[in-house]
């Protein structure tokens, strides 16, 4: 992973985010975690999410990612990763933040196509669940995963 294994170097991965100067090419999926990890783990959930979309939105337009309907920022995306986690934080919540984080990887949240277990991809991808949640449409599986 690229942003770091240990407490000095997530907390750095964060200063760069917040600072918009982290490259392009570390602001990967497992990056996304990470935030999401790093924010609920120090605020409460509302404004985890508040704190993450206004991130995400302004790291977009730094690094000259538009946030359009199209690309850049997805509100359902972000929510459904952050409830994931959240899920995550309450079953590793004793453990130190980067043991957390490398659990989190290797979840099934590590994988990008983690969100097609509950959303067709044209729901998914649609313009409503880029400006906003949409439930997800996609009937629970046999293996009962949740977010």
């Amino acid at each position: 992973m690229n942003c770091g294994t240990n407490a000095h170097d997530i907390e750095a991965f964060i200063r760069d985010l917040e600072a918009c100067t982290l490259p392009k090419i570390r602001w990967t999926h497992h990056a996304h975690l990470l935030v999401a990890l790093w924010y609920l783990t120090h605020h409460p959930p509302d404004d985890a999410l508040d704190l993450v979309r206004r991130r995400i939105r302004a790291y977009n337009e730094a690094i000259g990612t538009a946030n359009t309907d199209s690309g850049g920022y997805h509100e359902t995306l972000t929510r459904l990763f952050l409830r994931g986690v959240a899920g995550h934080i309450a079953r590793h919540r004793n453990e130190p933040l980067p043991v957390s984080l490398a659990a989190l990887l290797q979840s099934p949240l590590g994988s990008k196509d983690w969100p097609l277990r509950f959303y067709s991809r044209e729901r998914l991808f649609s313009v409503a669940a880029r400006r906003d949640w949409v439930e997800t449409d996609l009937p629970a599986n046999e293996s009962g995963d949740k977010f």
